[in-house]
């Protein structure tokens, strides 16, 4: 029930794509982005920012003609080549002696707009107007979004088939994360993937909420401003790299908070108690192992924290999630934070970077408290998004990352 088509992917030869290939352009600051670069690297057309020096306003317009002229000659030194027909691509992430194979692929925005792009965040306007700027300048999805499907043995099988075979790419970024890919070429498999996925009743945006919105804008765009449009043209689809659901691991996203909102410690204890079984741990790092128990790092201890009955709703969806809890009767009635996506009094941590760095931030002085949630399950996304409900802010980290710059789509 969801459309996909093969693509001629844009993508580095064999030789560079170690140097082409970069880590994606919102987890890396200009800075950030700047220092990684090397010459050949994709960041100089996904954060062209870093060829200015000093480094200017990545939203200045000078920094997206960059980004054009950078994709362009990319494409003319070789770097970037288009394949001469359209395929489908396995891509294999191996982190921690865990690898998950996703298909690369080609959706359809009338899927997005009709619900069978399932969404779980809500997406910033400025952000997604950035990301649709950059998809509408280059006519083309240079980084792909994320997705989710459920398992399909026969997809599956075909994945199973290539990857028994000597990998196109094969190479281990700097950050430890294996990367491989293999091109699907044979056109019985390239058809039966593309109706594999008439089996599938939805997918499910992990990873790139702005980078899907953007392109479905796009994609609208260009369908008024063709008057022979008939819903086949290239602008309808947009790059994703798609995973079975079984494969995915989504690892916590923990909260940090600058004061106490006028209260000591002892009083926030207090408070806590009256929603919460609060067990101290002591000075070694505590790591919650359940639903609805917490961590909390305050005044150089560590806390276990434990949600009372009755304090949530196990039948409600969102109820049910720890950050809503931790929302509503932590950050919310007692340090009074009522919007996490503005107020500036709260900062977020990737479980990616461990507990520590919680504690340093508290230790250090920046931070007054730290919570560490247990994870989102796979489920509870999945139950969220058919139900139509968003999560809160801030509530899914998913790792590996994709590495942005082994595949390309354009859009003509």
């Amino acid at each position: 029930m969801v459309r996909v088509k093969p693509f001629a992917a844009v993508r580095p030869p064999q030789s560079l794509v170690k140097e082409v290939a970069s880590r994606p352009y919102d987890v890396l600051n200009s800075s950030e982005a700047q220092a990684e670069a090397s010459e050949k690297s994709l960041l100089h057309i996904t954060r062209p920012e870093i060829d200015f020096h000093p480094l200017i306003d990545e939203h200045d317009s000078r920094v997206y003609d960059k980004a054009v002229e950078n994709f362009r000659l990319w494409q003319e030194k070789g770097w970037l080549v288009q394949d001469s027909k359209p395929q489908y691509y396995i891509y294999a992430q191996t982190m921690d002696g865990r690898t998950q194979y996703g298909l690369v692929l080609c959706a359809h925005t009338d899927d997005y707009a009709e619900g069978k792009i399932k969404k779980h965040e809500l997406t910033r306007k400025e952000k997604e107007d950035d990301r649709m700027i950059h998809v509408r300048i280059q006519n083309a999805n240079i980084e792909p979004v994320f997705f989710a499907y459920p398992d399909d043995k026969a997809i599956d099988a075909i994945v199973d088939k290539y990857v028994q075979s000597e990998p196109e790419y094969d190479f281990v970024s700097d950050d430890g994360v294996g990367h491989k890919f293999w091109v699907i070429g044979d056109e019985g498999d390239i058809a039966a993937i593309t109706d594999g996925f008439e089996r599938i009743h939805a997918f499910y945006v992990a990873d790139g909420h702005h980078r899907t919105a953007a392109a479905a804008r796009v994609g609208a765009e260009k369908k008024e401003a063709n008057p022979a449009h008939t819903g086949d043209e290239e602008y309808n689809y947009f790059m994703a790299v798609a995973f079975p659901v079984s494969q995915l691991n989504i690892i916590d996203y923990n909260r940090v908070v600058k004061d106490l909102n006028g209260l000591s410690p002892d009083g926030f204890l207090a408070r806590l108690s009256e929603d919460f079984t609060v067990t101290e741990k002591g000075s070694e790092i505590y790591r919650p192992g359940k639903l609805h128990e917490f961590s909390m790092y305050l005044d150089g201890k560590w806390y276990a924290l434990t949600a009372k009955p009755g304090r949530y709703d196990d039948s409600d969806p969102i109820g049910v999630l720890d950050v809503t809890i931790l929302s509503d009767l932590v950050l919310d009635r007692i340090l009074g934070i009522k919007d996490l996506r503005t107020d500036k009094r709260i900062d977020f941590v990737g479980g990616i970077r461990g507990l520590k760095a919680l504690s340093d931030r508290v230790d250090s002085g920046e931070m007054a408290v730290a919570f560490a949630l247990y994870p989102v399950s796979m489920k509870q996304l999945t139950d969220i998004a058919d139900s139509g409900n968003i999560m809160p802010p801030k509530t899914t980290w998913f790792e590996p990352k994709l590495r942005s710059g082994l595949a390309i789509h354009k859009l003509e």
